[in-house]
């Protein structure tokens, strides 16, 4: 639990850093660069909480454990997901919301009901995209066992990615990680519609209106990844 409290305080503490040097990153201030960084960690860690141990399906394919979970009138996933799942890690989302709040509260979004539920939405979109995210890349474990660091950079990199405002990254990282991959449709310009800002990349701001259709998108695509990795499987167990 401390971990998970360490790491996003590190997070948060690192973005306050370059605010000491500079009044703005991307065309962004402090309270506006908060609120996309938060958005991420409350979406990032509801995602951790409900399937983050999916990590761990490299070693029940490595020890050959999973035989015993295919074998069961149950879905596979779901098993998966109970086996590990650990409520400390809600003390994350906590932490998470709290810094929501104040980010909001600094960053005077004028609030009508259309950017409340815009709000709700895309945190269970950017969740829903995570989700998928930790899903997709764990399936590789069902080709390549030893994929956990290839995981991680994918996962914990597209959270960082997804922490700062998307106009400080070059054209071509914008768009391959950001448009093509869809991380900027997580926080970035969810944001920019709630607090009626300019995009600052170009796109027209009815995208932030729609950015959280990337959630559904992105769980069917690791839907059919999954299926694809359980269908192929050969155990590797003794």
């Amino acid at each position: 639990m401390a971990g998970n409290l360490v790491v996003l305080s590190a997070d948060l503490l690192a973005m306050l850093i370059m605010f000491r040097v500079t009044d703005d990153l991307g065309g962004f201030t402090r309270p506006q660069a908060l609120l996309m960084f938060a958005v991420t960690a409350v979406a990032f860690s509801v995602a951790d909480l409900a399937v983050g141990n999916i990590e761990r399906i490299r070693v029940y394919v490595r020890t050959g454990t999973l035989d015993t979970v295919l074998v069961r009138p149950l879905g596979v996933l779901g098993q998966l997901l109970a086996v590990d799942f650990s409520i400390r890690r809600l003390s994350r989302i906590v932490y998470a919301a709290v810094i929501l709040a104040v980010a909001l509260h600094l960053a005077h979004v004028a609030w009508t009901v259309p950017r409340a539920l815009l709000l709700l939405i895309a945190i269970v979109s950017g969740a829903l995209f995570f989700a998928s995210l930790f899903v997709a890349t764990a399936t590789v474990a069902f080709w390549w066992i030893e994929s956990g660091e290839l995981g991680n950079i994918v996962t914990y990199g597209g959270r960082d990615f997804t922490s700062y405002p998307m106009s400080i990254y070059g054209a071509w990282f914008r768009r391959l990680f950001g448009f093509f991959l869809g991380l900027g449709f997580i926080s970035y310009y969810p944001a920019l519609a709630l607090l009626g800002q300019p995009d600052p990349v170009g796109l027209p701001a009815w995208t932030g209106w729609v950015a959280p259709l990337a959630g559904p998108l992105a769980a069917a695509v690791a839907a059919l990844i999954w299926r694809t990795g359980v269908r192929h499987y050969r155990s590797t167990g003794s």
